[in-house]
């Protein structure tokens, strides 16, 4: 698997030449910090997408994300992400404007 940051440096660069907003919203262990993504669909709502937990990722070596929040008030999502921050100091958080679309990473359902 790709160090954390170099992910994100692709994530984010990606974003930003199809014309998105997307920024680093907090840094976190380079090497193997967990990784958020913030989706403000520029509407009032915003979704996070978060590691996939271990269960559902199988043998895959591609990072996997679960849809933890879908289009919900902003609040929500902060208060998530300061909960976890608290747990896991090494976080990132990636902030993506996008008002639909994929957004380039692997989703799983949870089971």
């Amino acid at each position: 698997m790709f160090r954390s940051d170099l992910w994100i440096a692709a994530f984010v660069r990606r974003h930003n030449d199809l014309g998105h907003i997307c920024v680093v919203s907090r840094r976190g262990d380079p090497i193997a910090g967990q990784i958020f993504i913030e989706v403000d669909h520029l509407n009032g709502t915003v979704s996070l997408l978060t590691p996939a937990p271990a269960a559902l990722r199988g043998d895959s070596a591609d990072r996997l994300f679960q849809r933890r929040y879908d289009r919900v008030e902003p609040q929500k999502v902060r208060d998530r992400i300061a909960q976890e921050q608290d747990f896991d100091p090494d976080l990132w958080v990636v902030s993506l404007d996008q008002r639909d679309g994929d957004i380039g990473v692997t989703e799983v359902a949870a089971r």
